[in-house]
């Protein structure tokens, strides 16, 4: 379980966050879903204990992934990926090359990650966080940068991973996306949590959170592999 509690916070002078409730347990997916600078990232890093004042979790047991988070040296993929052994102290191939097989990633391991796509690099990036072996994921804008194929099989890993027992906490622009792979949607607007819904009760909610109406649309759509 990863929880806050009553949680209000200010960054800049602002109020970002609050009161806002928020727990998730093992075995549950849940997407964060809202407009831009709704404080949906404030509330990962909040759970990540990035903010001042706040709890920092074991290292070994949460892992996180920023939004946009890049490599910017000229390390391999693998070597990325071992990254995430380091809260063990460890330097244990089989988590990393079972983490960059996961991601789909392990025939570029020893290509450099400053001469990838940014699709890539993201992939890789989630590879670190798969190497930690950890509980709880926290996951901002996973699937960016990704062509929607990829973007559908890294979505399927994450709910394989929170059936198998992992809790996952991320954050999706894509409300179809999270409708379609989360167990819960979260709608954060205005720093509140609007709604916190199953997934497949969410649809409202988070259409109006952006703005937009739900409306049936017959046209033929992408749909992820079978």
């Amino acid at each position: 379980m990863i929880a806050l509690r009553r949680a209000s916070i200010g960054l800049g002078g602002r109020t970002v966050l609050r009161d806002v409730d928020f727990a998730a347990g093992p075995g549950e997916l849940v997407a964060l879903c809202g407009p831009n600078g709704a404080g949906k990232t404030t509330l990962l890093r909040a759970l990540a204990g990035l903010l001042a004042d706040l709890p920092r979790p074991d290292p070994r047991r949460v892992a996180y992934l920023p939004q946009g988070a890049r490599c910017a040296w000229g390390l391999t993929v693998r070597e990325v990926a071992a990254l995430g052994r380091i809260p063990h102290r460890d330097a244990a191939v089989a988590p990393v090359t079972s983490a960059l097989t996961a991601c789909g990633i392990l025939p570029l391991s020893e290509a450099r990650i400053d001469r990838i796509s940014g699709g890539e690099a993201r992939r890789a990036m989630l590879a670190r966080a798969f190497a930690t072996e950890p509980e709880v994921f926290l996951l901002d804008e996973p699937t960016a940068d990704l062509d929607p194929a990829a973007a559908h099989a890294i979505l399927r890993l994450l709910r394989a991973t929170a059936d198998a027992g992992r809790t996952i906490v991320v954050v999706l622009h894509a409300v179809e996306m999270a409708i379609a792979y989360a167990h819960r949607v979260v709608v954060v607007q205005a720093g509140r949590i609007a709604a916190d819904l199953p997934a497949d009760q969410a649809l409202p909610a988070a259409a109006s959170a952006f703005g937009l109406r739900v409306g049936v649309d017959l046209s033929p759509r992408l749909l992820p592999p079978a």
